[in-house]
């Protein structure tokens, strides 16, 4: 009897996950906003220790390294600090379920052994088919102060130059060039049009992502802010760049850290803020939420309950510096928060706590720190060359009402005596026609960047940089 009760013990070890081998591929399919993004992770045993990489197939992405990966039978680990991300999981025969996270998203995923079929490809009309009526360039270029390389792409249009540029600077999160996001590449379209108009375009892998080095995870925007001074030196060795001629164009945090580079260095030739900020991080995101709660139906109680948490939250995080003290004070509300969520219901008690974690390192990142506190007003008073500040009208990330005022209010404080305010009818935060403005359509789009957009950039530069 007793062998017989071993016996039982260890196939229910065995169904649990204990004694199994995590080594292998582990593929997973994450889903975001309506599209599917398929996720592999290959861990090895080396050792007394266990090593591994990720693909991200779908992006293009093959063989990053992953800092940390645990597996305590049944719970696995996956870290990447560098990128914000974290999986946890727990394993169960040939499956792993749990929790994915970087940056604010936090979803569920399953990984499994066996691969997963590629998705079709989304219709994406605007991504640029070559052959090219420019020239274009891989490159790696030196971080003058930080250490580290950065790595891009250069479009030259036909010609001898000496040109006008232009550096695109990516939205928030860990951005390549193209500034990927859902099959979209809005970089690429635009890169596309100013290089077939006559202007030279540097866009470039945010430090951390894809070539380029350095640590995102911890960087805040006046670090990214140093990228782009970095990518504005390199184009002033390039021959075929006229050094007084270089500008930004900055797409949502790009829109913020654009000033900041110009307020510092005299010499940027031109500002084009898309869907920039005018006001702090902490303002922009209760009205982002609000606004995207409302598109999305959720009951205005709900909205409110939010919103009084965030309220305290951030007040919290800008009061304290010390990261355990704001856990401690946030984390019981934060459960009883995320407690009324169904979803949240549903998982496990770890995958519960995953995502309370998660939440808290997001609200005490360098970054969102950072974020929640700058007012880009401090910049822009500061901007004496042209800017052209374009939003769409139903952009609900960041709201053309709350933030384009401030924006021409500061450059007047500024006496700056060239900008453009524009409100673009029928646009979202990416600039695609929209119906309701909801990031949940943004996938659904098969538009990328509307051409009126396009158009009122090109127009609005030639009379500044393409005319001499």
């Amino acid at each position: 009897m007793k062998r017989l009760v071993w016996m039982v013990c260890l196939v229910c070890l065995a169904m649990m996950g204990f004694g199994q081998s995590i080594s292998g591929d582990w593929h997973g399919v994450l889903n975001i906003s309506g599209a599917r993004l398929r996720l592999v992770f290959h861990i090895a045993q080396e050792g007394e220790q266990l090593k591994a990489t990720m693909d991200s197939p779908d992006q293009k992405a093959f063989g990053l390294p992953v800092q940390t990966v645990v597996f305590s039978s049944p719970e696995l680990t996956i870290q990447m600090p560098n990128i914000g991300l974290k999986f946890t999981g727990r394993m169960a025969g040939d499956s792993i379920a749990g929790t994915f996270s970087q940056g604010t998203l936090a979803a569920p995923m399953v990984l499994g052994r066996a691969a997963t079929a590629a998705p079709a490809p989304p219709k994406r009309p605007q991504t640029p088919q070559p052959p090219f009526p420019y020239r274009s360039e891989s490159l790696i270029y030196p971080h003058p102060t930080a250490g580290f390389s950065l790595a891009g792409t250069l479009t030259i249009p036909e010609g001898a130059g000496p040109f006008p540029a232009v550096v695109l600077i990516s939205g928030s999160g860990a951005q390549d060039r193209d500034e990927t996001l859902l099959g979209h590449k809005p970089f690429l379209v635009i890169a596309d049009y100013l290089s077939r108009h006559g202007i030279a375009v540097l866009r470039f892998d945010d430090r951390g992502v894809g070539q380029s080095g350095g640590n995102h995870a911890t960087a805040t925007s006046a670090d990214f802010a140093t990228d782009v001074a970095a990518g504005i030196a390199f184009l002033k060795t390039r021959r075929e760049i006229d050094p007084t001629r270089i500008g930004l164009i900055g797409h949502s945090e790009g829109g913020l850290i654009a000033p900041i580079v110009a307020a510092a260095d005299p010499t940027v030739a031109f500002l084009v803020l898309l869907a920039g900020a005018g006001v702090s991080g902490d303002a922009i995101v209760l009205l982002q939420q609000k606004l995207i709660a409302q598109a999305s139906g959720t009951p205005d109680t709900e909205i409110e309950k939010g919103a009084s948490f965030n309220k305290m939250a951030f007040e919290v995080v800008k009061k304290e510096p010390d990261n355990e003290k704001v856990a401690a004070v946030l984390a019981p509300t934060l459960r009883q928060v995320l407690a009324e969520n169904p979803g949240f219901s549903s998982l496990s008690a770890a995958e519960q706590e995953a995502q309370v974690q998660a939440q808290l390192k997001t609200l005490t990142s360098p970054w969102f720190r950072y974020f929640l506190s700058f007012d880009p007003v401090s910049a822009l008073r500061q901007v004496k060359c042209p800017v052209l500040a374009l939003n769409g009208s139903k952009d609900l990330q960041v709201a053309p009402s709350q933030n384009l005022p401030p924006i021409g209010a500061a450059l007047k404080k500024a006496r700056n005596k060239d900008f453009e305010l524009l409100e673009l009818p029928g646009l979202n935060h990416l600039f695609q026609h929209t119906n309701t403005g909801s990031p949940e359509e943004y996938a659904l789009i098969e538009e990328t960047f509307a051409p009126e957009a396009l158009q009122k950039i090109v127009s609005w530069l030639t009379p500044r940089v393409l005319k001499k």
